[in-house]
């Protein structure tokens, strides 16, 4: 596909598990899928770097204490449609799309029954796993699951610019008037330097989460609030982005910066120490290290500042042997011991960093958007399902879940006759012509993640959020204008989404003066 027009009738930015659920529900009803990766698929999305397991329903669990835990991990701020959907319906999907369907291996016992792990906040053990790396074995199995398909085409390093609407990018100027409607995106293909137009019947945004943003944080480098950014440019409603989860226990090492240390690791027996051996996190919360993700990041920093010390420790040896280690966290030992620690006897070093956007583009259970034709899904997405926090295990299921519902609405609703509209759709147009100053770009992405960081990171107050506003408010209207003077490029496009994304976590953070889950002001 090296032509700057591209009519199909899916186009979904993103693939990870909810776009590539998406993919293959759509091709299978035989509709022509487009999928973007910015990167390849090997490396592209968070669903490759999910290390704990996917909740499931365990013979001692129920729908109804799934629901509770969810609502109450999320401080009660919950779309009650969202979370039954997940409690009732999401092992029956999982089960008829994951494993009877793709065939995604799962840890089973010596019968052949299905293990299960327990994390954070859950009531009861309700987790399946695949080692420690299951985003990676879903994920493999479904990009492989996709190639049968005669009727998706994958674009590999191309990163979509902004979404196309009547309102923004038609010749005719009277479609102000008319609803908003997307029509497809604006696409770079980094290979050739060539800016496509994609016009689709149904475009989705499956683009993953904005981790980049912050100094500290679990994701890959792809994932700088692409999404967000463009919906916003587009009119499209976002909520809930204050509620920017922190996970408790990343690595603390030179040599392995924001290594994610599974939460697995604490629901098979690992504890939290402070430098003195003691167990802090009781003197908070009674769960102690099980505590909801954001109590124990919090108590990890308050800890942190109490003692002036600069990491505190997760201790796995009470979970058991080097051999019964080795096979239960193959890759998390194996990352250890690349850098000397030994899990089985050493204290590992941990402190917080951001994981996990439970906000995101507005959407009901069916991934419609306040946009015609433009959908959302996955961690991008929120229809309310985390409330202020998301209850751990739970992203994977939301992608598998919600990426069936869209597919069943978009296969019933898609509209057939819609290509005779594209040709009134401006051609893109590059006005710039200046090469991105490397020096410049850094210090904007330096200065932009210290700004998220230390103002709205995990614990946040008048000062620091004001502070955050007007250093990213200068920051953007210098990038605008960078942006409008420089080359197209990747990373001036992602540089761009990630700014702006940013102000709307901070605006977001602002606006809502209580504290309720992962945004946690203590003034």
């Amino acid at each position: 596909m090296g032509k700057a027009l591209i009519k199909t009738d899916i186009l979904i930015i993103g693939l990870g598990i909810a776009g590539a659920t998406v993919a293959y529900k759509l091709a299978e009803k035989g509709l022509n899928v487009v999928v973007l990766l910015k990167g390849t698929s090997d490396d592209d999305g968070n669903t490759h770097y999910a290390q704990g397991g996917i909740v499931y329903k365990s013979d001692s669990d129920s729908p109804e204490l799934l629901y509770r835990d969810i609502i109450e991990a999320g401080g009660g701020v919950n779309n009650p449609e969202a979370v039954k959907v997940i409690s009732y319906e999401g092992h029956k999907i999982l089960k008829e799309f994951l494993i009877d369907k793709i065939g995604v291996e799962f840890v089973r016992d010596e019968k052949g029954n299905l293990e299960f792990t327990e994390e954070g906040a859950h009531s009861v053990r309700r987790i399946i796993f695949s080692g420690d790396k299951t985003g990676k074995a879903i994920i493999s199995k479904l990009i492989d699951s996709l190639k049968r398909f005669n009727n998706i085409t994958v674009l590999e390093n191309h990163i979509a610019i902004d979404l196309i609407t009547w309102q923004y990018h038609s010749k005719d100027p009277l479609r102000m008037y008319k609803d908003r409607t997307c029509l497809g995106a604006y696409v770079y293909d980094e290979r050739s330097g060539v800016v496509k137009n994609i016009m689709a019947k149904a475009t989705i945004l499956a683009t993953g989460g904005m981790g980049k943003v912050y100094l500290y944080n679990t994701n890959p480098e792809i994932a700088t609030g692409d999404g967000y950014a463009m919906a916003y440019r587009a009119g499209a409603e976002l909520i809930n982005m204050e509620y920017t989860q922190f996970h408790p226990t990343t690595l603390y090492h030179p040599l392995k910066k924001n290594f994610l240390l599974s939460e697995s690791l604490r629901g098979e027996g690992a504890t939290i120490i402070n430098n003195k051996g003691e167990r802090f996190l009781f003197k908070i919360d009674s769960r102690g290290e099980l505590a909801p993700r954001d109590i124990v990041t919090r108590g990890i920093i308050s800890e942190l500042t109490a003692t002036g010390q600069e990491c505190v420790f997760l201790d796995a040896s009470k979970i058991g042997s080097r051999d019964k280690l080795k096979s239960r966290f193959p890759t998390i030992y194996q990352t250890l011991e690349s850098i000397g620690i030994d899990m089985s006897t050493d204290l590992i070093p941990i402190v917080p960093a951001f994981h996990f956007q439970c906000g995101g583009v507005k959407t009901d259970v069916y991934a419609k958007t306040n946009i015609k034709r433009l959908f959302a899904v996955g961690e991008v997405a929120c229809n309310g399902l985390h409330g202020a926090n998301r209850l751990a295990s739970t992203s994977l299921l939301e992608g598998v879940v919600f990426g069936h519902y869209l597919s069943e609405f978009i296969s019933k609703n898609i509209e057939k006759d819609v290509f005779n509209e594209f040709p009134d759709i401006e051609p893109w147009v590059d006005t710039g012509s200046e090469e991105v100053d490397p020096v410049l770009m850094k210090q904007d992405w330096d200065t932009l993640r210290a700004t998220m960081w230390n103002y709205v990171g995990p614990i946040r107050t008048r000062k620091r959020l004001k502070r955050s506003l007007i250093d990213i408010k200068n920051l953007q209207l210098e990038i605008e204008d960078f942006y409008k003077e420089a080359r197209i490029s990747r990373d001036i496009i992602e540089l761009r989404n990630a700014i702006q994304t940013g102000y709307i976590v901070a605006l977001s953070a602002w606006t809502n003066k209580q504290s309720i889950g992962a945004h946690y002001r203590v003034d």
